[in-house]
């Protein structure tokens, strides 16, 4: 792609200077609609050093309110954010609903420049990139606009450029080892950019490639291609949010291998444990939990557990019995509530991006991302199309997590409408326990139909081989408890062999 830059490219003062004007006083009309439609705008630069990224970015911030943009400067991973999947650090950097978020080179790092300096084999590389292509998509699926730049220099300018900033004692500071090394070795860094470039190109988030010969050139290019891309999502928004509203022929959950599974009417339930069965086969499971989790720390994989199931399903003692038996250094319990209003201003997978455990760690989510598919589509807190989606986005998400090497262990704890009817009565009667039940869980008890339906269809659409759903015969907790800790033993002794 980089063959195609037109590097002669250049503009006069006098028709860039009447260009530019115009342009950033539309820019500048932009910030009120930006932040009526709600609108989430990415704008990220990568390119060779010293072509301009933040030369354009000074340029272009002056367009805008500061109090609706921020900048990101994005730096190689810290060895805390090494323990991390790779998009860990991006996903914290989203913005909010008709904010702005300008990167001074991005998730393409791990692609172009550390992929180089840290020898990473090409199929590592392109699974990367297919990482990148499925969060971009996630993204631009949920009405986020992403505008890509990528400047260019040929060889000689930039050593030019480099040599300039180095022998002057004010910007010398500015040139690295890392730059003489991209001149030196200018077609290996051009090569890796080209695939790149070709690889990511997507429909919904395209590469706009420029010159940095000439900024002037540069300058009014950009401006007009995130003017024109702004005004056309901007014009699109009104009908791409009454499509979502429209339910799906086919549900998309992704290309994967689906483990089949029972509806939940066929869980047996009747299945028991005596106490004297139950003390021992609890006391066997923790100390084998107690044990693998010193073998995942030592081999840094990290363990994530999410817990889904029917009010009063015995959820808290399930997880009470499984942390038993952990290191309390190494594990952290997320209840997961209702949305934040901070959180509800961005994609529905940004909190729990936020609570992933680092390698060798292990977060348990008491309920988890799966409450798109369930809670939200029953109560109605996201349009059709949404959770339909996420059918997919799920499985892109926990698929990430697996090929960085997580294991995921998913678990619905199922009991009988009866079983639950008896529970929110006992609830009732102990007033040490009265707080545990509200008026939402007897509203919840009258759509279990539809609640049960869901969730047999989240069954089948999300139990994927490398993270397949565990249903837990609840209605007697003993045997849902012991059931538990063996799952997630078996999980973790197949992921380590």
């Amino acid at each position: 792609m980089l063959e195609k830059v037109n590097l002669e490219e250049k503009l006069s003062k006098e028709v860039y200077r009447a260009e530019i004007e115009r342009l950033k006083r539309a820019l500048t009309a932009l910030d009120a609609p930006l932040r009526a439609a709600g609108l989430p705008v990415i704008i990220l630069f990568e390119g060779w050093s010293s072509a301009g990224k933040g030369l354009m970015i000074q340029k272009l911030i002056q367009n805008f309110d500061p109090r609706w943009f921020t900048v990101v400067n994005t730096q190689p991973p810290t060895e805390t954010e090494l323990r991390y999947p790779m998009l860990w650090r991006h996903w914290q950097t989203i913005p909010e609903e008709g904010q702005l978020s300008i990167m001074d080179r991005s998730w393409y790092q791990e692609v172009s420049t550390l992929r180089l300096k840290n020898g990473i084999p090409e199929e590592k590389n392109r699974a990367h990139m297919d990482d990148i292509l499925r969060f971009e998509r996630t993204l631009t699926d949920n009405g986020y606009l992403i505008l890509k730049f990528f400047l260019h220099l040929p060889k000689e300018e930039m050593e030019k450029r480099l040599t300039k900033l180095a022998e002057n004692p004010d910007t010398s500071w500015r040139v690295s080892k890392a730059d003489w090394k991209r001149v030196h070795h200018y077609r290996r860094y051009q090569k890796c950019y080209d695939l790149m470039l070709e690889y990511t190109n997507s429909a919904s988030a395209p590469w706009h490639i420029f010159s940095g010969v000439d900024r002037r050139a540069a300058t009014v290019g950009i401006f007009r291609a995130l003017l024109s891309s702004v005004q056309e999502k901007l014009a699109r928004l009104p009908g791409e949010r009454a499509a979502r509203k429209i339910s799906a022929e086919h549900i998309d959950a992704g290309d994967y291998r689906f483990i089949p599974m029972p509806a939940l009417s066929e869980t047996d339930l009747s299945v028991k444990l005596d106490e004297a069965e139950y003390r021992a086969s609890l006391k066997r499971e923790q100390k084998r939990l107690s044990e693998n989790h010193n073998r995942l720390y030592l081999h840094r994989i990290p363990l994530l557990i999410a817990y889904e199931g029917w009010d009063a399903a015995g959820k808290g003692g399930n997880i009470k019995r499984l942390s038993a038996a952990l290191d309390p250094r190494g594990y952290i319990v997320h209840p997961i509530a209702s949305p934040s209003p901070e959180e509800k201003k961005r994609h529905f997978l940004w909190r729990f991006w936020k609570r992933l455990p680092k390698d060798g760690h292990i977060a348990i989510f008491d309920r988890s991302w799966y409450g798109r598919v369930l809670v939200e589509r029953i109560e109605g807190f996201c349009e059709t199309a949404d959770w339909q989606r996420a059918y997919r986005e799920i499985n892109d998400f926990e698929c990430g997590l697996w090929q960085w090497g997580a294991v995921i262990v998913k678990f619905w704890i199922h009991i009988s409408n009866e079983e639950q009817l008896r529970r929110f009565e006992a609830r009732e009667r102990v007033p040490e326990k009265q707080w545990k039940i509200t008026d939402e869980d007897w509203r919840n008890r009258e759509k279990w139909p539809g609640y049960e339906s869901a969730v047999d269809e989240m069954l089948r659409y999300t139990s994927t081989d490398f993270a397949p759903w565990h249903i837990l015969s609840g209605n007697d907790k003993y045997y849902a408890r012991v059931q538990a800790l063996r799952a997630v033993n078996e999980a973790i002794e197949k992921r380590l062999g």
